[in-house]
């Protein structure tokens, strides 16, 4: 299928599997993906390691001046650098999940997470995947979807990825970490998680990714006239 040199936004909540529906989006139709959530989770990463972020997530002003220094970028597999360093491990922490809202929250950072997406997505023919991105970085993306599941498969979606990394979570603080960034991302002040008024919401719950993928594909042929 001959799909046009268009944005997709994919926005949802956490654990709805927007990442991996995204690659596999971008696989099928020759896109290029970008992950914005990691590049969030790469400064929240990084504020822990400078101890520019409290236990508490008190987020400390010098954190501004730091970014300016802060070399973050994907590899030729879409994995996210700190320089030379691969930290896609890292970054997919519970430790980082704990305190990434409170960072994605600051105006500045968000600033800063928007500007290198806009330089990666100049060209267009690209997957992006966050909770701002129809609303907020590409507002005028060519086709938007908005993912959501029950707060039952996303945490059990999350306790599973958590344990394939060999971490040991209770479902009872994956469950609560869930609700706690879904609060903070829809009601923080700067972009806050919203469906875009011209999105297509995707409710995945019960379907597998041939599925999701058909579903797009059914979705991108109608749309673009695509025979």
């Amino acid at each position: 299928m001959n799909v046009p040199d268009i944005i997709i936004a994919i926005d949802g909540f956490s654990s709805t599997g927007k990442s991996s529906f995204a690659k596999k989006v971008a696989r099928k139709f020759g896109f290029l993906y970008l992950d914005s959530g990691a590049l969030y989770r790469g400064v929240t990463l990084f504020a822990q390691e400078e101890r520019l972020i409290s236990q508490i997530g008190i987020v400390s002003p010098s954190l501004e001046t730091a970014l300016k220094d802060l070399d973050l970028h994907f590899d030729g597999e879409g994995r996210l650098c700190m320089g030379p360093r691969c930290i896609e491990q890292q970054i997919r922490s519970m430790e980082v999940s704990a305190q990434v809202s409170p960072v994605a929250a600051v105006p500045y950072v968000r600033a800063w997470v928007d500007e290198k997406l806009h330089d990666f997505g100049r060209k267009g023919r690209i997957v992006m995947d966050g909770r701002d991105i129809g609303t907020a970085v590409f507002p005028d993306a060519q086709l938007k979807i908005f993912m959501t599941a029950s707060e039952e498969v996303r945490a059990q979606r999350r306790y599973d990825e958590l344990v394939s990394k060999g971490e040991q979570p209770l479902l009872e603080e994956v469950v609560q970490n869930l609700r706690e960034r879904d609060y903070i991302d829809s009601h923080r002040e700067t972009a806050p998680l919203r469906r875009a008024d011209d999105a297509f919401e995707l409710d995945n719950s019960d379907m597998s990714f041939e599925e999701e993928l058909a579903w797009i594909q059914g979705l991108i042929q109608g749309k673009f006239g695509i025979l």
